[in-house]
């Protein structure tokens, strides 16, 4: 349910490091808590993103969440298809559901974020 592969943020994102960046997206378990995602509220290519800002929001049947940067970096890219099928957030938080790619900062930033062990710990499984 947590890929080893990936890093993750208490805010409940994840982090696919990539050849020219990283990949960002919320958990199966942020997900699981929000419920059907009917919105997606994501920040456009060139935005310059801070770590633990605000940059977007997810808006479910049960609330609104905020969405903050895990990294520092200029966003590259955003799902589009969340414009359309902000389900797929739900369906496949580790595929088709990413957010946004970003271009980062400072590399050294992404081995800070939790590694997969310590996100199923912080998260009580």
């Amino acid at each position: 349910m947590y890929p080893d592969d990936l890093k993750y943020t208490a805010e409940h994102e994840w982090v696919r490091v990539e050849e020219d960046g990283v990949v960002v997206g919320v958990t199966q378990y942020a997900q699981e808590q929000l419920g059907d995602i009917v919105y997606v509220a994501l920040p456009q290519a060139g935005d310059t993103i801070a770590p633990g800002t605000s940059i977007g929001e997810l808006e479910s049947t049960k609330s609104v969440s905020d969405l903050f940067a895990p990294v520092a970096g200029v966003v590259t890219a955003r799902n589009e298809q969340l414009d359309q099928t902000p389900e797929l957030v739900n369906s496949d938080p580790y595929g088709e559901g990413w957010l946004i790619k970003v271009r980062v900062e400072d590399a050294s930033a992404i081995s800070q974020l939790l590694d997969a062990d310590e996100y199923r710990s912080s998260i009580g499984q």
